[in-house]
């Protein structure tokens, strides 16, 4: 009746002892490191880096004590905060010989101390949030006008290209703010020019006026779509910005959207904070020019600009282009790594409608000819693509070359990745030290401990035998919480703590509703074994009942971005670890204590030894 097949109770240790082994890695704390990640997007990381960081190390005669090389770049751990900070100074000198031109990001950051045999199986610490780990707060102004004013520019340039191609004579297409002014000599062009656009560019509004000099076409951006201009910067902006803190190696960077035209962004344990707002403000853009092969040829670059192209086998070439720009980055609104029809690499992009048409037109002039595409960071141009022209294309390509897949899929991003699509300005920055958050660890754990205390004493003054079985449960039931949200790589916070705090309690509910209906049975007259069997699978509706409709509520504040998910998230886990350990744990420990006997003479469960 109160035995478990030996199956379950090797699957119940068998997840304990797993849960053990991933709790592990949270108690060996953090050790420094200095990080390198490319601050090109151009520039690869992977072992030749390594291999360089290490002779510069070797060569200073500072010592480290363990690396790193994954997709965030190269780490170097260290045994104290002193050799850190010098050894910054010596990779930084080593990798960056020109400051004005730098090609690597070397920044101070944190890594886990556990064990080398814990990281292989993925056994790794949870995240701690900017309150428990330190680290900076910043709070982004975005110009949104800004972007609306650099969309009503690309329309203007976009109007000018189809009155003129269907041969709408104007006197002239200016943009005033957000408002594009057009100017016609009669009445009947200007009617002509206004159906034309009102059937080609529904986006704008509008206005017929009459100033004096001429008759006026006055277009305005309409609302809605003033709106998404906003909202679609806004979003690109947030993206942009994830792959910039990549750089500074943040495992959990919270960066989210407040307001209408506002960015917050939250790095935990990022030590450099003039590195961060270096990182966060850069600015990068694409432009699409051709080759000015005359120059190539005769080597001379009077009246062109020459950027540099980093090669395949690794050297830099010089590459002259002429001045004028056909498409910026902003225009590009997709692009994906493929194959082209020979099976060979490609990246597929595409346009927005007036930079097809002026492709369209550039390529239609300038087949067998040289593209460029380049790259402009901290206002240093370079290189990232130079193709052959191979026949007349407009708002959809592909860029063919000497590629690998991982370079398709490299060029591909950086291309998706383009500029911000407005400008920003930090406008709040704030800074947690690391000895705010050691203490804020310290007071949450000794709450957590004293309280899981508290109920422990309780329980075993008045269940006695069983008040000690559910406290074991407890405990196993925290440790399975803790082992969750490690491998989840889930992160906490202070509100996270006082999930835990909270899970304690609810967890510990269910054994008390378990351990009452037992004492139910028994004082009904029914024998212990036939007792626990009918307690356990009494309570069990009642349990399941309350824990799903509270399950509920955090699933919905899972929603609420910020603090309220961070609790949300452990109080959810935390629910269903302890519906695992309440009752099928606390149960496995009452069958391993009484299920052998053929006969329990008394139940220790109360003020007296039930019989």
């Amino acid at each position: 009746m109160n035995r478990f097949p030996t199956w379950k109770y090797a699957l119940i240790g068998l997840v304990i002892a797993a849960a053990f082994l991933y709790t592990l890695p949270n108690f060996f704390g953090e050790s420094p490191a200095v990080q390198v990640s490319s601050a090109k997007s151009t520039v690869k990381v992977d072992f030749g880096l390594l291999g360089r960081v290490e002779q510069a190390l070797q060569a200073a005669n500072v010592a480290y004590t363990g690396t790193v090389v994954d997709v965030i770049g190269v780490r170097v751990r260290f045994a104290d905060t002193d050799t850190q900070l010098r050894a910054k100074d010596v990779i930084d000198r080593a990798l960056n010989p020109d400051p004005n031109d730098r090609s690597y990001s070397v920044a101070l950051n944190l890594l886990s101390a556990s064990p080398n045999w814990l990281t292989a199986i993925h056994a790794l610490p949870m995240y701690l949030g900017l309150d428990l780990r330190g680290g900076v707060h910043f709070l982004l102004q975005v110009d949104t006008a800004a972007a609306i004013t650099k969309r009503v520019e690309n329309l203007a340039g976009d109007l000018r290209g189809q009155l003129r191609e269907k041969n709408i004579r104007h006197g002239g297409v200016s943009r005033e703010g957000q408002a594009i002014r057009i100017r016609f000599r009669d009445a009947g062009t200007r009617d002509q020019a206004r159906a034309h656009i009102l059937n080609n560019v529904p986006d704008l509004a509008l206005t017929e006026r009459d100033d004096g000099q001429g008759l006026l076409l006055v277009a305005s951006v309409k609302p809605d779509f003033a709106k998404r201009v906003q909202e679609t910067a806004l979003q690109q902006n947030i993206l942009t910005l994830h792959k910039r803190v990549n750089e500074l190696g943040v495992a959990e960077p919270v960066i989210q959207q407040q307001g209408a035209d506002r960015i917050v962004v939250q790095l935990p344990g990022v030590q450099d904070t003039a590195r961060a707002k270096e990182i966060l403000g850069r600015t990068a853009t694409l432009e699409v020019r051709l080759v000015d092969e005359e120059a190539m040829r005769s080597a001379s670059t009077f009246g062109v600009d020459v950027f540099p192209e980093r090669r395949r086998d690794g050297s830099v070439g010089q590459v002259p282009v002429k001045k004028q720009v056909y498409v910026t980055g902003d225009q590009f609104i997709g692009a994906q790594a493929t194959f082209d029809q020979d099976q060979r690499p490609a990246v597929a992009v595409e346009l927005d409608d007036a930079a097809g048409r002026t492709m369209r037109q550039v390529t239609r002039e300038n087949v067998k000819h040289l593209m460029a595409i380049i790259l402009f960071e901290k206002g240093k141009g370079e290189a990232i693509s130079v193709a052959t022209i191979q026949s007349e294309f407009g708002s959809r390509f592909q860029i063919t070359g000497a590629f690998t897949p991982n370079e398709t899929r490299d060029l591909s991003l950086l291309i998706r990745a383009g500029s911000l699509a407005a400008p920003m300005e930090i406008i709040e920055e704030r800074t947690v030290g690391p000895s705010l958050g050691r203490d804020n660890i310290s007071k949450g754990f000794h709450a957590t401990s004293w309280g899981f205390t508290a109920i422990v004493i309780f329980m075993s003054i008045y269940y006695v035998v069983f008040g000690l079985i559910s406290s074991l449960a407890l405990a196993v039931n925290l440790l399975l919480l803790i082992a969750l949200l490690s491998l989840l790589q889930a992160t906490l916070t202070l509100p996270g703590i006082a999930a835990i705090a909270l899970t304690l309690g609810m967890a510990i509910d269910a054994n008390v509703l378990i351990n009452e209906r037992i004492r139910e049975e028994l004082r009904g007259g029914a024998t212990p074994q036939a007792a626990i069997a009918a307690g356990y699978e009494r309570a069990w509706g009642t349990i399941l009942d309350s824990n799903v409709t509270t399950f509920i509520v955090g699933l919905s504040l899972l929603m609420v971005p910020g603090a309220v998910r961070g609790f949300a998230v452990v109080h959810c886990l935390g629910i269903l670890t302890s519906m695992f350990s309440a009752v099928l744990v606390s149960r496995a420990i009452v069958n391993l204590t009484y299920g052998h006997r053929r006969r329990v003479h008394r139940l220790h469960i109360g003020d007296t030894a039930w019989k």
